[in-house]
């Protein structure tokens, strides 16, 4: 009877975490909102901040609490549907994701690269490739030669050998945006 009663309140536990949860809808372009105000954070600033984004070059500026939008401002001409090149902000959700991951066991940033993409991803030799490892792109030191004509080319031979894994430090996006490759 005990596990019973457990099992009973963990399940109206869950219940209750489920109707705290929202997520967007698939299909639409219409979010749930929560006011600052209903959130009892300071409305009050507001205008200050938007004055600061807008005065700092910002295009865009959203705030989420539980999947709800709290603000949403576009400045300088864009709009909620501008496209921006964002490399930098997607290298740090490729590393959320890969942690995520990791946390839950699909994978090890200690794993090789070739476990997830195969081997011959690379132009390099077999045991040169071997070497790279997920962490290797997570920290730009692939040792795959960044001096190429195209820094967002994927495929094979674009990524070629210039020294061993680990050993040295390249800004080379193609290697990190394979991460996504290796999560996906």
């Amino acid at each position: 009877m005990k596990s019973l009663t457990t099992i009973g309140i963990l399940f109206l536990f869950v219940l209750h975490l489920e109707a705290q949860i929202y997520f967007p809808p698939k299909t639409g372009t219409t979010w749930d909102t929560v006011s600052a105000t209903q959130l009892g954070w300071c409305a009050s600033e507001k205008d200050t901040l938007i004055e600061y984004l807008d005065q700092t070059n910002t295009h865009s500026f959203l705030v989420l609490h539980k999947g709800k939008i709290v603000m949403e401002e576009y400045f300088n001409g864009f709009h909620k549907d501008s496209a921006w090149y964002w490399a930098s902000s997607g290298k740090s959700l490729t590393a959320f994701l890969v942690g995520m991951a990791q946390e839950q066991n699909l994978l090890s940033i200690t794993d090789k690269t070739s476990d997830y993409l195969g081997n011959g991803w690379t132009v390099a030799p077999q045991a040169k490739e071997d070497l790279i490892t997920i962490k290797h792109q997570l920290s730009m030191t692939t040792g795959l030669d960044y001096q190429t004509t195209n820094q967002d080319c994927l495929i094979d031979t674009c990524l070629k050998y210039k020294a061993d894994a680990g050993q040295e430090w390249y800004y080379y996006n193609a290697p990190y945006r394979l991460l996504q490759d290796v999560v996906a």
